[in-house]
């Protein structure tokens, strides 16, 4: 385990995907065709907390949909990469935007269209419920499924291992 954090330790933007990852994968299509989608609220909580302690967070999902569009406006988080069909793309504009490299972004995903990326990012986490294949090739698995606060326990590795969990849950008591 202390591998991982010394790994987290250097990650300054992590990247999610979206669908299972933020969600539990379901996809609900209306008769009208609009769709919709379910976040966890504490996930959410998460990602503030973590933006908060000087992470930055990112989304590249393959879908394109208001809703994330919406949802992430909410967290405020701009970096937002919707219809990515290849995520290798989005990926690399954002690692050269800030001028990081791959030991200090880490990636988040369930399936193998995620795995291109995983296998550059310098920390790789599938979710619990992710694909046989990509929990294979991640340093990390969360305790918790996609969409049910697995991105609420990469936020708190990630502040874990820059020593601010603690902290930061503490000032929750005061």
């Amino acid at each position: 385990m202390q591998d991982i954090l010394d790994k987290a330790a250097r990650i300054r933007l992590v990247i999610f995907d979206v669908d299972g990852v933020l969600t539990d994968g379901s996809l609900y299509l209306g008769d009208d065709g609009q769709e919709y989608k379910a976040f966890h609220s504490r996930d959410g909580h998460g990602m503030k907390m973590l933006q908060a302690a000087g992470v930055e967070i990112g989304i590249i999902t393959g879908r394109t949909s208001e809703v994330v569009r919406l949802r992430m406006a909410s967290l405020g988080i701009e970096q937002v990469h919707q219809g990515q069909l290849d995520k290798r793309i989005a990926y690399e504009r954002m690692k050269g935007d800030r001028g990081l490299d791959d030991s200090e972004i880490a990636y988040v995903g369930d399936d193998v269209v995620d795995l291109p990326v995983m296998r550059r990012a310098g920390l790789a986490i599938a979710v619990q419920d992710a694909h046989p294949m990509v929990r294979q090739h991640a340093h990390w698995q969360t305790p918790s499924a996609g969409g049910r606060g697995a991105a609420r326990d990469v936020c708190e590795l990630l502040m874990e291992a820059r020593g601010l969990l603690a902290s930061a849950l503490r000032s929750y008591l005061e």
